[in-house]
């Protein structure tokens, strides 16, 4: 259990407080008033790319803003989408961002979106491989224990890669905002902070899960050391 604690509890603090500081900012932020709205906002970008055929939804929720690669959708919470503050214009940004990757065959997307079939399969398929381990070990089992928790190691890590790749995606998403932001007048160079403040702060969440999966992995393969370990030293 302390091993347990050692490994998760540090990123978990920080995943906290990741999330305090995007609603932080967030909060901030939506006091600053922008020139347009979220929603006007991401057309202009996505018109000045190119990419009239990109629609922009508005979907329920707070904070629930994406781009969907598979329907080529933006979707915008209501407060980015009718927002006129350098939260809304900004997040809006991001999220045209992955649009304009789409459109370019952005490497790492293209990586990561094809590894979000493996992540949610590893992600379900992981706890229950991890749980048949102990319960196998329990029972007296434990070189089926070991190669349950192997498999369980390579399912989490599809979770792990997922991440890892995903973290230069949203980093050149917000690279992209903030220059198309600039470039087109949307935002003046004076008001460029306030927006970058809004984008670092949901970087760090990014991050945060990252090394979140980091850790449990780790803690996986330490458990497969000892498993492995205590059944040579047994022999």
């Amino acid at each position: 259990m302390l091993t347990y604690l050692l490994f998760l509890v540090p990123p978990m603090l920080l995943a906290l407080l990741a999330q305090w500081m995007v609603h932080s900012a967030y909060r901030k932020m939506n006091q600053i008033p922008a020139r347009m709205s979220g929603a006007e906002a991401a057309r202009r970008i996505l018109d000045s790319n190119g990419l009239y055929n990109v629609p922009i939804e508005q979907t329920p929720g707070h904070l629930s803003d994406h781009y969907d690669p598979s329907s080529k959708v933006v979707r915008l919470s209501p407060e980015v989408f009718q927002g006129y503050t350098m939260s809304a214009v900004g997040i809006a940004a991001h999220e045209v961002g992955h649009a304009i990757q789409d459109a370019k065959q952005y490497a790492p997307l293209v990586i990561r979106n094809l590894a979000v079939p493996a992540a949610s399969f590893g992600s379900g398929l992981s706890s229950i491989l991890l749980l048949a381990a102990f319960g196998l070990v329990f029972a007296g089992l434990s070189q089926l224990g070991a190669y349950a928790m192997l498999a369980a190691i390579v399912c989490f890590g599809a979770i792990v890669f997922f991440q890892v790749v995903n973290l230069p995606v949203e980093f050149n998403a917000s690279t992209r905002a903030k220059n198309e932001l600039v470039g087109l007048g949307i935002v003046s160079p004076a008001e460029l902070p306030y927006v970058s403040k809004v984008l670092s702060a949901a970087a760090m969440t990014y991050v945060a899960a990252t090394l979140q999966s980091v850790a449990t992995l780790a803690y996986y393969v330490l458990q497969f050391m000892m498993l492995t370990s205590s059944g040579s030293n047994r022999e």
